[in-house]
């Protein structure tokens, strides 16, 4: 078994593209460094994921498991900025980046640690939230940043997963007002 220097592994990922980026992802969740987290279906972490955020990252993915996902939970190299998952659902492979809300007025602070960071964002909302208050906070993320792809809201048992092009209609508040709040 080939020797990989995990923290070169996911630096790449800052430079790869398209297809070279998904084939890099897949690479990634194949290495040995990842082992099954004791007790849990689907949910696979890496040498040094078990940090002190460990049981928030545990949370977030035990409820992408039940949304069909495979989770990988990436180790934090110290000099790397990098996310906090691999999910693979149907073999298709995406990286997020897990921001825990617990205050009141907390997105839009926690959105913006991931620009250059990552293009794909986890919110697991840990406490009540205004819908209106989240949804202007998620259209200014993706004005803000422009690399933005993805912003995936768990509340609950829900999955709510938007793409730019959604916050970009006019009736972006009020659906997904009514997704949030169902």
């Amino acid at each position: 078994m080939p020797e990989y220097d995990i923290a070169l592994e996911l630096a790449r990922l800052h430079i790869l593209t398209g297809a070279d980026f998904i084939r890099q992802l897949k690479m990634l969740t194949t290495l040995y460094i990842f082992k099954p987290v004791e007790n849990e279906k689907d949910i696979f972490a890496a040498a040094g994921s078990h940090r002190e955020d460990f049981p928030l990252l545990l949370d977030a993915a035990r409820k992408a498991v039940a949304h069909g996902n495979k989770v990988y939970i990436l180790p934090n190299p110290k000099g790397i900025r990098t996310a906090d998952f691999i999910f693979e659902n149907k073999g298709v492979y995406k990286m997020y980046d897990l921001k825990t809300i617990h205050g009141k007025a907390s997105v839009m602070n926690r959105l913006l640690e991931s620009v250059g960071q990552i293009t794909h964002v986890l919110l697991n909302m840990a406490t009540d939230y205004r819908a209106i208050s989240l949804a202007s906070c998620i259209k200014r993320y993706f004005e803000i940043n422009p690399s933005a792809m993805e912003v995936l809201v768990f509340k609950g048992k829900k999955s709510i997963l938007l793409k730019r092009s959604s916050t970009e209609s006019r009736d972006f508040f009020n659906t997904f007002s009514r997704r949030y709040n169902k």
